[in-house]
């Protein structure tokens, strides 16, 4: 029974072991048939849904009446007894098909407008009018369990987490402006004219305190905040399972990790095979030419490079020749047979991956070949080209030549893009570890080092004589955990020792004012005998919309924001008052 409410049952749950049995449900009319004589009203809650019956024989007939007024998205309340449905009525397709409800007594808690778009799955409504109406779209059964099933991992994760002594630890929302890659969320202090806090983009500062502080096994299921320009799938805020541990190596973080994920997942039915394969980020992008590679299909990257050393085709031989350059292709099964117009449309692809253009031979069903590049080639480039892509009829083999990171990306960024235009199937869940990421990246829009993961990253111990000579071969302890191509989460050792944490700041283009102002409380912090440490961070939200088949994080989200930031529903963010701005001693614009 559900105590303290007003139903003994849900919507959801009656099968035909409750025939018989008198029952109270509340919930919405979901769906209304007169059928002349008898009313059949669907009732939805967020459990499911139970049809019940309205005869004018019955009760006198006061329940009938009541349900011909009734209407679609009114909450109502009804008593009556479970009764089998007959055999041509059962329905096979619902849970609570095999039984009814004829009602005895029904009661209108509210009426309701009609809603802006129907109260079904699948349906065809904008987004922007699903979001303006969040609490009604919230209502639909597959939004529901998209809920259902975050909050169902949430505490999976939480009791994985606990049950291996983890401590959650709640850090502050309102904190110090740390900029550690995207724009801090500023929040004028009104007591402390002229000065800000900021909200956190992660905890990472924290965490490492906590770690410092003796916690040794931290977690929090952490709000995060990042001011950036909005991509399809940004947020501005967003939620990570975050986790710290102390006293440990990278293969001790990574075991536990693995342990609380099987655990985790293995509770929403998906098996996480452990130990999870490991792919270094040198090899992944090399073989996929992304850093969070999906395995579920092919279409890897081929270095061609040797093949074209000597070749009339300038821009490959041009590339095959130069130190760091490298010619790769992929070959896309079943392109080939596009038309030739379709074929064109893929050159802005590229370029939007860093491409100048994009070099491609259509090898035809009929054993021709459409090329504006091929008559370039001899026939020992071609033969040798077939050989090493695996070429069949139907197959189109893309290039990529120059530099040997760009040239991998681009053919990345095409792997991905051909994979959803010729629908590849990938089936199940794909899981792997990239790990050894380098630890700096060459920033070209401002001209300085940039970290791959953080500035708290440790560097591979042998390669620290090197931050003075190539800072760019250093290597560092990290992991990204990957699910199904995407960046699930993401992680690594920390620096512990201060003299090693000021030098990568200072490899990174901070002065020792700057690095003190911004990181001075952490600097003091390692100095007083901070553990070796590590952690990750899950991006929650990316991980539900994975298990939920969703396109989007904002369908796991209750109540998200667009693209551009906007919250439809309640107008956010909006205008403040005059004497608003003036109480935290801010100018109006």
């Amino acid at each position: 029974m559900h105590e303290h409410s007003l139903h003994t049952r849900t919507a959801g749950e009656l099968r035909r072991e409750n025939i018989g049995e008198e029952v109270t449900l509340t919930g919405w009319v979901w769906r209304r048939r007169d059928h002349g004589g008898l009313i059949f009203v669907d009732l939805r809650d967020r459990t499911g849904m139970t049809q019940c019956t309205f005869d004018p024989e019955h009760s006198g007939g006061t329940a009938f009446h009541a349900a011909e007024v009734i209407r679609p998205e009114w909450p109502i309340l009804v008593k009556g007894i479970v009764r089998g449905r007959d055999a041509e009525t059962v329905n096979p397709k619902l849970p609570t098909g095999e039984v009814e409800v004829r009602v005895d007594a029904i009661k209108v808690l509210n009426r309701s407008k009609t809603p802006p778009f129907q109260i079904e799955d699948g349906i065809d409504t904008s987004e922007d009018t699903r979001l303006r109406y969040r609490y009604l779209d919230i209502r639909r059964p597959e939004m529901m369990s998209h809920l259902k099933l975050r909050s169902d991992f949430t505490f999976a994760i939480r009791e994985a987490l606990h049950k291996r002594a983890f401590m959650e630890v709640e850090t502050p929302s309102l904190f110090k402006s740390t900029p550690e890659g995207a724009r801090d969320f500023l929040v004028p202090c009104r007591i402390q004219p002229g000065r800000f806090y900021a909200l956190p983009q992660s905890p990472q500062l924290l965490k490492q305190l906590l770690m410092v502080g003796g916690v040794e096994r931290y977690y929090q299921v952490a709000k995060c905040f990042r001011d950036e320009d909005l991509r399809a799938d940004r947020q501005p805020e967003f939620t990570q399972v975050d986790i710290e541990m102390s006293f440990v190596d990278r293969d001790d973080v990574m075991g536990a990790l693995e342990d609380v994920l099987k655990d985790a997942f293995g509770r929403m039915g998906v098996e996480l095979p452990t130990p999870l394969r490991r792919i270094s980020y040198w090899d992944a992008m090399d073989t996929y030419g992304i850093d969070k590679p999906d395995t579920r299909y092919g279409m890897h990257l081929v270095d061609v490079t040797d093949v074209f050393k000597n070749s009339k085709f300038k821009v490959f031989s041009g590339a095959a020749n130069k130190e760091g350059s490298v010619v790769k292709c992929i070959n896309a099964k079943g392109a080939g047979s596009w038309p030739r117009a379709q074929i064109d449309k893929l050159e802005p692809v590229a370029e939007t991956f860093g491409a100048k253009g994009l070099a491609w031979i259509a090898f035809r069903e009929d054993g021709s070949i459409n090329s504006p590049i091929v008559k370039f080639f001899s026939d020992e480039e071609m033969a040798e080209l077939r050989k090493r892509a695996e070429v069949e009829p139907g197959d189109l083999v893309m290039f990529a030549a120059g530099p040997r990171l760009a040239s991998d990306e681009i053919l990345g960024g095409m792997r991905c893009h051909m994979a959803d235009a010729l629908d590849v199937p990938r089936e199940g869940h794909d899981f792997l570890w990239v790990v050894d990421f380098p630890l700096f990246h060459w920033d070209d829009e401002r001209k300085a080092y940039a970290s791959e993961h953080q500035p708290f990253t440790q560097p591979v111990e042998e390669d620290i004589d090197r931050l003075d000579t190539d800072p760019l071969s250093v290597g560092s302890h990290t992991y990204d955990f990957v699910m199904d191509g995407f960046e699930a989460g993401g992680g690594g050792m920390r620096i512990h020792n201060a003299e090693l944490q000021e030098k990568i700041l200072e490899l990174l283009g901070f002065t020792p004012e700057r690095a003190q102002e911004q990181f001075g409380f952490v600097m003091e912090a390692l100095q007083f005998g901070a553990p070796p440490m590590g952690g990750f961070a899950l991006g929650l939200d990316r991980v539900c919309m994975l298990l939920t088949g969703s396109d989007s994080i904002r369908d796991v989200m209750a109540f998200p924001k667009t693209a551009s930031g906007s919250d439809l529903m309640s107008d956010a963010p909006s205008e403040v008052s005059a004497k608003q701005l003036k109480e935290v001693s801010i100018r109006p614009l």
